[in-house]
């Protein structure tokens, strides 16, 4: 493999970010979602977001490299109380120091090369270094590549479930729950 690393994305990296992200959807989620949304993603749209959260914040973005490549990429943040809350709305005593994994992809073709897990470390470590304790990620239940990578680092269901309506689909997703101290298996 070629040299492998992880840095801070800046907003350059929005187009190869955004493109990673419909690329794997478009591959990894096939069986999840529906032809036209899959289709119907903006590629001009995503690589916006992406400039604008990589100015704005508050998520940190990191993306995964082997050589000149950009292949893979993580957002997190501090979660939101909505996020964290248990299904009946109770706020854990440890809401403040949880963060939220909202995005972690590496593109198929690159996959099984261990950028997920140096994302996501790297992710943890500068996390942990801002007082935070806890990691939270949603994955939808049928996504098992993704469950079974977060299994690997210790996060494992918290029993809070989600149902999202994936155009005119619902997509089940589970809360994951870990430590970000990563113990990877």
């Amino acid at each position: 493999m070629a040299d492998a690393e992880v840095r801070e994305a800046v907003p350059s990296d929005a187009a190869e970010i955004a493109r990673i992200q419909l690329t794997t959807w478009r591959t990894a989620y096939t069986e999840l979602l529906p032809a036209d949304v899959l289709e119907g993603l903006d590629s001009a749209a995503a690589e916006q977001e992406w400039r604008e959260a990589l100015r704005d914040g508050p998520a940190t973005v990191l993306v995964a490299t082997e050589g000149s490549w950009v292949v893979g990429f993580c957002a997190a943040g501090p979660a939101p109380e909505q996020e964290v809350a248990a299904a009946n709305g109770s706020v854990p005593p440890d809401a403040a120091e949880v963060v939220l994994v909202s995005a972690l992809l590496v593109e198929p073709r690159w996959g099984r090369r261990g950028h997920g897990g140096r994302l996501l470390g790297a992710m943890a470590e500068r996390l942990t270094a801002t007082g935070a304790t806890r990691g939270i990620a949603w994955v939808p239940e049928a996504d098992t590549a993704s469950m079974t990578f977060f299994r690997s680092v210790g996060w494992a269901p918290d029993g809070t479930v989600r149902t999202l309506d994936a155009g005119g689909r619902p997509l089940r997703e589970l809360r994951l729950s870990g430590p970000l101290e990563l113990q990877f298996t």
